[in-house]
């Protein structure tokens, strides 16, 4: 059976960027910044989803909600080696809003997988999986560690407190992955020369609603001095823990 995977993309900040807010802390500075593909959705979903698709064939597209300025990341995305990509040309406001444009295009597609990373590095939300499985009316498999497909199923498995817990799931199926699930592939050139004729295709948006707002956005408290304390005075540093730093 030719299987269908969509692989959910997302931007991030580069972890290195230097973050910055605007218009009284409402709206992010993207000035400066670097842009990158988010990483659990690269290393670990895309990447997963192209070895199941050497193992058993079929297609593999990866999905972005975003504008124009998402596309060099998606072009990434297919010189790693998807066959072709959608992007909703919409603002991404939060994540019932996202999931549910994904989830109008999923359903249109027939998708037999759907991957995307556990979570964004900027957000660190870790819900649009399974907002999406539940608008597909699908299985969900979250912080997914491995991932294989047989007669139908998927079989996936994940951490669990003093071992692994070993999930199966029928297929439609989506899943998030989480470290372990695939090793990063590094686009070669043939792959970069590649994804500039593949496929790229711009959708509208439906009318998929948001389910939260920002208020503000405020930086953590700048670190503190370091204090160095003596191997040999540990009643010392209990005293800074329960009269400074108050975690005693």
């Amino acid at each position: 059976m030719t299987m269908k995977f969509l692989v959910c993309i997302s931007k991030a900040p580069d972890t290195t960027s230097r973050i910055a807010f605007t218009e009284g802390d409402t709206q992010f500075d993207a000035n400066g910044v670097q842009f990158i593909v988010n990483p659990y959705d690269e290393w670990y979903a895309l990447v997963r989803a192209l070895e199941l698709k050497e193992q058993h064939g079929g297609t593999v597209t990866t999905i972005t909600v975003g504008q124009a300025d998402c596309d060099p990341v998606i072009r990434k995305a297919l010189a790693i080696g998807a066959d072709d990509a959608i992007r909703v040309d919409a603002n991404p406001t939060d994540a019932m809003q996202v999931a549910g444009l994904i989830a109008e295009q999923a359903k249109a597609g027939g998708y037999d997988v759907v991957l995307c990373g556990k979570e964004t590095i900027d957000h660190n939300g870790s819900v649009v999986g399974g907002m999406l499985a539940e608008m597909l009316d699908a299985s969900f498999i979250s912080l997914a560690t491995s991932l294989d497909l047989e007669e139908g199923k998927a079989q996936a498995k994940r951490e669990a407190s003093g071992g692994l817990e070993r999930v199966e799931a029928t297929l439609p199926v989506v899943v998030s992955a989480a470290k372990g699930m695939a090793e990063q592939r590094i686009p070669n050139m043939r792959g970069i020369m590649a994804a500039r004729t593949k496929p790229l295709n711009v959708v509208s948006p439906g009318g998929a609603t948001e389910g939260t707002g920002v208020s503000k956005f405020e930086l953590p408290p700048a670190k503190g001095d370091c204090k160095m304390i003596s191997a040999d005075t540990p009643e010392e540093l209990v005293r800074l823990l329960r009269e400074e730093a108050k975690v005693l």
